[in-house]
């Protein structure tokens, strides 16, 4: 079976083509490096040809607000005229746990995440959306950069992390399964709140900042609820906690220890 993945050399896209190629299917990575750019269009329609399943976990490149609208909203179209002209079967698309609840509205990339999950269930391709959790991967980037004595607020709002390799997992399981034409949530098995988890993986690295868990701190232009990043009941769990995932991860050999 061809299955394109569109965002097939990031973070996620490389670890789903490794596992169905493992699978034994013909994974096409797609991304403006290879040739094939869902914002302009071009490449779409070579990439596309005789394509079974579509995956798409590319991610705008800016999280301003108006940009990652631009971004998803011309990728959508470009991908479902490309998708429909070839017959493609399955369109898997990768989002966001919370994406739809109240208090995400007030982030526009969230806002560009419901557009995008527009698209897709209006473009007439069977499809499945993934929901998923933030990954451990970017609690570095959630922490910031800043000065030893930098107190760093953050939102006191439950989170459910999940490791890079279990999204992939999931993904993959999901993509070679039939469309559901509806969401499927994935979260990690671990549950706290996001700035104890940051905190965790500051003390994990040896940075000495603090955090500081603040009912009012925005998440991507966001005040949480204590549930917005949580998963309902029914979510597929990936296996890895926060200590598998920092043992394995590239951040260990610059670490104190979790």
């Amino acid at each position: 079976m061809k299955i394109v993945i569109i965002g097939g050399t990031g973070l996620i896209g490389r670890k789903v083509v490794e596992r169905l190629r493992k699978h034994g299917h013909a994974a096409v990575p797609a991304a403006p490096s290879s040739g094939v750019n869902t914002v302009t269009g071009e490449g779409l329609d070579q990439a596309m040809a005789d394509a079974d399943v579509v995956i798409d976990v590319a991610n705008s490149p800016s999280f301003e607000d108006q940009a990652a609208l631009d971004f998803f909203e011309k990728s959508g179209r470009n991908l479902a005229a490309a998708e429909k002209k070839a017959g493609v079967k399955h369109h898997l698309a990768l989002s966001v746990v919370g994406t739809g609840r109240p208090a995400f509205a007030a982030s526009g990339y969230i806002r560009a995440k419901m557009a995008q999950e527009q698209l897709v269930r209006s473009a007439g391709i069977p499809y499945t959306i993934v929901h998923a959790t933030q990954f451990f991967e970017f609690l570095n980037g959630i922490a910031g950069n800043g000065g030893a004595d930098q107190e760093i607020h953050l939102s006191s709002g439950l989170m459910q992390p999940i490791a890079s390799d279990d999204v992939a997992d999931a993904v993959a399981d999901a993509a070679l399964g039939p469309a559901i034409n509806g969401i499927v949530e994935i979260a990690g098995p671990e549950k706290a709140p996001l700035a104890a988890f940051v905190q965790r993986f500051l003390t994990a690295i040896g940075d000495p900042r603090k955090v500081i868990a603040d009912a009012k701190a925005p998440y991507f232009g966001a005040v949480l609820e204590p549930d917005t990043l949580l998963p309902g009941d029914g979510a597929w769990l990936g296996a890895q906690d926060f200590q598998t995932w920092f043992a394995h991860s590239a951040f260990a050999s610059h670490g104190a220890g979790a």
